[in-house]
């Protein structure tokens, strides 16, 4: 019979913030806000890096990218959990819940890894600025996204298959924003002992390998930096580093809290705003980061605006 009734499991229900009915409506304003402008900011710096020849250079090129990754994430969470809140009670398919625990772990896999190629890039621009063009050519930045892109769909294909491989009995209700996996497991009525162990192995090499290699980049840059002759070179150095800094913080930060203990002490609402933190704030945040706190980026950006403003006016007269 118990069989028979794991069989019959086809949607979950996500509880979202439903303890908390007097504040759905303010909340899905706000999270509708901050997801369009998300979606603004990311899509922005998507186009003027296409537009503008003089940002084709790895840097920039890998900003792109992480740009992607985080239109992919919001998209992800952002319309369910918004459907969530509009509604008294939330379901999504099981075959839903597939798709949304595949594209989280995807994109939150490669952002992982593009963190981590960012700030090798950025170790050999000011650690190794005469041999640069040479260390980061084309060849090199390519393989290094391909590698990112494909080690995140990789990992994610192997435990969403495995997860949504195991039994599900009776209760149907994730007490989470998400189909995340930590979340969605607490359903499975069977043995994880194995997929426990793969998983936090899968994690510490998706998650603490790139951030020891950005640590290492960065420790090597500082140092690098320290030496530089010139204030205004250091100046110009730290404020280069500081946007992959802030941003890299506050993802791994939230990400290793839910992926690293899954099993912690945190009460759920807690772990509702560790995850809101990675999949609301850093992509809304990036934009703003690199954007105002870099001078390329706002040259382009004026340069675009000044463009659309100038054919504006030619249409109109």
């Amino acid at each position: 019979m118990r069989k028979q009734n794991e069989s019959f499991v086809v949607e979950f229900i996500l509880l979202g913030f439903s303890n908390f009915p007097q504040l759905q409506e303010q909340m899905f304003w706000a999270f509708l806000v901050i997801y369009l402008m998300t979606l603004v900011g990311n899509a922005t710096i998507i186009v003027v890096i296409c537009l503008d020849q003089s940002l084709h250079i790895p840097m920039y090129l890998f900003l792109q990218n992480l740009s992607m990754v985080e239109l992919g994430f919001s998209a992800a969470v952002m319309p369910e959990m918004l459907v969530i809140l509009s509604n008294e009670k939330a379901t999504i398919s099981f075959g839903g819940c597939f798709v949304q625990m595949y594209c989280i772990l995807l994109f939150g896999g490669t952002e992982c890894f593009l963190l981590g190629a960012m700030a090798s890039d950025r170790y050999a621009a000011i650690c190794h600025p005469l041999t640069y063009p040479v260390i980061m050519n084309r060849r090199v930045f390519v393989k290094l996204v391909m590698f990112s892109w494909v080690s995140g769909l990789t990992m994610t294909t192997l435990q969403t298959t495995w997860v949504f491989s195991f039994p599900f009995c009776g209760p149907n209700e994730i007490n989470h924003i998400s189909c995340e996996t930590p979340a969605v497991l607490k359903l499975v009525c069977a043995d994880i002992f194995l997929f426990e162990i793969y998983a936090f192995t899968g994690t510490i090499l998706i998650v603490m390998v790139p951030f020891l290699l950005i640590l290492l980049s960065y420790i090597r840059i500082l140092f690098a930096i320290l030496k530089m002759p010139s204030t205004t070179g250091r100046q110009k150095a730290f404020s280069t580093c500081a946007s992959h800094l802030t941003s890299v913080t506050l993802f791994y930060g939230t990400a290793s809290m839910t992926y690293l203990q899954p099993k912690s002490s945190y009460s759920p609402d807690t772990k509702k705003i560790i995850s809101l933190a990675y999949s609301l704030l850093t992509p809304l945040l990036n934009p703003f980061i690199y954007s105002l706190r870099n001078s390329e980026m706002k040259r382009a950006l004026i340069k675009l605006w000044q463009t659309k403003v100038f054919f504006s006016h030619c249409l109109i007269c």
